[in-house]
């Protein structure tokens, strides 16, 4: 595409967003079956009708249908798409494959067949009501549809505590209420709005699964933003400030946001509910303004533009756009200085000097990611250890069994302890998968719950901890972070073959995670040199590590 037609815009300005937006078009319309006498016309899930590699459709997949609508009705500066009627049919068409492909009580599935995923029904919910808005429908048939999906939502929740889900699905029942006027939908969005606020700590951070995800954070703030903007809701307030001061902790200098460090392990950052929250916080349009100005024009921000969420922050950026806020308060960096600020509920310390900004997660065994304005400089999700056996021991997992010494924490000295885990990494096979369609077909037919919940044990919240032993001492000091670390297996009866020290490791399955962000590129720490010692005497302190800034040493430097 030439600069002419897309001509990129200065740092900081709006039309970022639509800039970014505009980009992601083709690779969206690529997505779905434009044959409209195709069966699968409309399907957005291109494994399923094109490459024919899965045998159900995604149903989270239909909420694609947004971007195309977006850009078809929204005057975004150089819009090509702006009245394309083809974008118009296409985005309809979305919808009627959504409710062909739907079961008989309007739910979908999102990774297996008869999941009855409410996750994928409230992203793809919200979309499609979206959509019939956007674009001025008039169709009895979809809202009877989307009824049955509402119907379907007012009784049903899923295991786990993913309060984005529950903040998208309060928004999504509300939309169904403003195309049916039928209370009973605002009251279910009323109780998993109260669900959703009822899991946020004092703190400002809501709950995601076993604790604070910034990434995420920011996906509860844009959707609880928008259903402000919808309701007009004054309940809203006062938490989704609260929620902005904690997310403004997770933007880097540099523009990047959330890591490793979280729950969750994404890198998830949803600019228009910072937007919306603007009115009513300066944090929330610094927070935005460092996003318009740092991550989007230098590519800091974080990309995840694969088959499956392409489109997740497009319709995002367009909002974001349409309510970009014009009176601005510069960026964070313009308005803090040096600082420590622990959140002893999250077990996060947050550390910013004049020569780095860093950020230590107490639950995750130390994990570390240090930034200045110009990138990242050290990324470290702990001490990685494979064995004879063929396992992968890891300290990175959240576990409540870690002894934390936080006693210190005010002068920036933390200990932690615990047991390594064995990672999490279970792949599919043909004998696993027909027992796993078998058990689809017959018990998750009629309990998918008790299907979902296992599968969260086995790849998400269980911990297979092993015999060995990890100690990291963490020293964050004004001129620099020292780390220590000790390693015993005098008790694992395996023998060690390799140890490193990852920069992006993660061991639990999340779709939205192992995605892009420039900190993924920094180095491994390989220490190889260090495992004659560990298996002859089952212990090893491992040389300190120092991490300096930029100036002395480059990006990423961590000498012994």
């Amino acid at each position: 595409m030439s600069t002419e037609r897309f001509p990129q815009p200065p740092p900081g300005d709006r039309d970022w967003y639509a800039f970014e937006a505009l980009r992601a078009l083709p690779r969206i319309v690529l997505m779905i079956d434009k044959n409209p006498l195709s069966p699968t016309y409309g399907c957005f899930d291109r494994e399923f009708w094109h490459y024919r590699t899965v045998d159900f459709p995604c149903g989270m997949n239909q909420e694609f249908c947004l971007p195309l609508a977006l850009a078809h009705a929204t005057p975004l500066p150089h819009n090509p798409y702006y009245g394309n009627p083809r974008l118009r049919e296409l985005a309809i068409a979305a919808i009627e494959f959504a409710q062909r492909s739907a079961h008989a009580d309007g739910s979908c599935d999102d990774y297996f067949p008869f999941e009855r995923a409410l996750g994928a029904l409230v992203f793809s919910l919200y979309a499609m009501t979206e959509t019939y808005q956007v674009l001025g429908l008039d169709r009895p048939d979809l809202v009877d549809f989307f009824r049955l999906r509402g119907d379907w939502l007012r009784t049903h929740n899923e295991t786990g505590q993913l309060a984005n889900h529950q903040a998208f699905a309060a928004l999504a029942l509300y939309n169904v209420f403003l195309i049916t006027g039928d209370e009973v939908y605002r009251e279910a969005s009323a109780a998993f709005r109260d669900l959703t606020l009822s899991w946020q700590h004092d703190e400002g951070w809501f709950q995601e699964y076993e604790g604070a995800d910034p990434g995420y954070h920011s996906c509860s703030i844009a959707f609880l933003g928008k259903l402000y903007q919808k309701s007009r809701d004054e309940r809203l307030i006062e938490p989704l400030r609260q929620a902005v001061e904690f997310a403004a902790y997770f933007m880097h200098p540099d523009g990047s946001y959330a890591g490793e460090y979280g729950s969750r392990n994404t890198y998830h950052f949803y600019p228009h509910g910072f937007e919306v929250m603007s009115r009513f916080s300066p944090t929330a349009g610094r927070i935005a303004e460092t996003f318009l100005r740092r991550a989007l024009p230098e590519r800091r921000r974080y990309y995840n533009d694969d088959n499956r969420m392409c489109a997740h922050y497009v319709y995002d950026w367009v909002h974001a756009w349409l309510d970009y806020n014009p009176e601005r308060h510069g960026a964070l960096e313009e308005h803090r200085g040096p600082f420590q600020r622990y959140f002893p509920g999250a077990k996060l310390l947050v550390k910013k000097t004049p020569r780095y900004y860093a950020v230590l997660s107490l639950a995750k065994g130390g994990v570390l990611k240090v930034f200045d304005d110009d990138g990242p400089l050290y990324s470290d999700t702990g001490v990685m250890l494979q064995t004879a056996e063929g396992a992968t021991l890891v300290s990175h997992l959240v576990d409540e069994t870690h002894d934390v010494d936080a006693a210190e924490v005010a002068q920036g000295r933390v200990r932690i302890r615990g047991l390594m885990s064995k990672r999490k990494h279970q792949l599919s096979s043909p004998t696993k998968q027909i027992a796993f369609r078998a058990m689809n077909l017959s018990v998750g037919r009629y309990s998918a719950n008790l299907v979902r919940s296992a599968l969260q044990k086995v790849l998400i919240t269980g911990k297979p901890r092993t015999a060995a032993a990890f100690e990291r001492e963490v020293v964050l000091g004004d001129d620099g972070i020292e780390l220590r670390d000790t390693v015993d297996v005098r008790d694992l009866g395996d023998r060690v073959t390799r140890m490193m020290i990852g920069s992006d490791a993660t061991s639990i399955y999340v779709a939205n995670s192992n995605t892009f962000q420039e900190s993924v590129l920094l180095p491994w720490i390989d220490l190889r040199d260090h495992v004659p010692a560990l298996n002859e005497a089952g212990r090893v302190e491992l040389p300190p590590r120092r991490v300096t800034g930029r100036d002395d040493g480059g990006a990423g430097d961590a000498s012994e």
